[in-house]
């Protein structure tokens, strides 16, 4: 993935088993799984629309969280870091992940950049144990 506001590769696992490792991975640096959104579920439930397995996981670290929070009441709306874990056609999976550093940035606030950047480290361990 190379855009701006996020970062992620390809795994060589199947949809279901990048979820459950994802999400150990992101229990082992501190993040819980606060949403989990089946979007091939809700489009293929709300428009009859088939597509590739597809899920957006809001991943929320408290101890991060609740120092942002208490610097920037408002910085919920920016919360949590979603990571998408994806299949495209040809059975390729893909987890990427919110670059919490870009997102938080839009804050410019100093305390704001510090934790976004401690985030980001914990998320890139994340990827690459996968």
């Amino acid at each position: 993935m190379d855009a701006k506001y996020g970062f992620g590769k390809t795994v060589s696992m199947s949809f279901d088993a990048a979820v459950e490792k994802l999400t150990q991975e992101l229990q082992k640096e501190g993040f819980g799984v606060l949403t989990d959104i089946d979007v091939a579920a809700t489009l293929k439930k709300k428009l009859n629309q088939d597509m590739p397995p597809y899920r957006i996981l809001g991943a929320c670290n408290p101890p991060f969280a609740h120092r942002a929070l208490e610097a920037e009441p408002s910085i919920g709306l920016l919360l949590p870091c979603n990571v998408v874990v994806r299949q495209d056609a040809a059975g390729v999976v893909r987890v990427e992940f919110m670059d919490p550093k870009a997102v938080l940035d839009l804050v410019s606030r100093p305390e704001i950049s510090r934790i976004a950047g401690e985030v980001r480290q914990r998320l890139e361990r994340v990827m690459q144990a996968l």
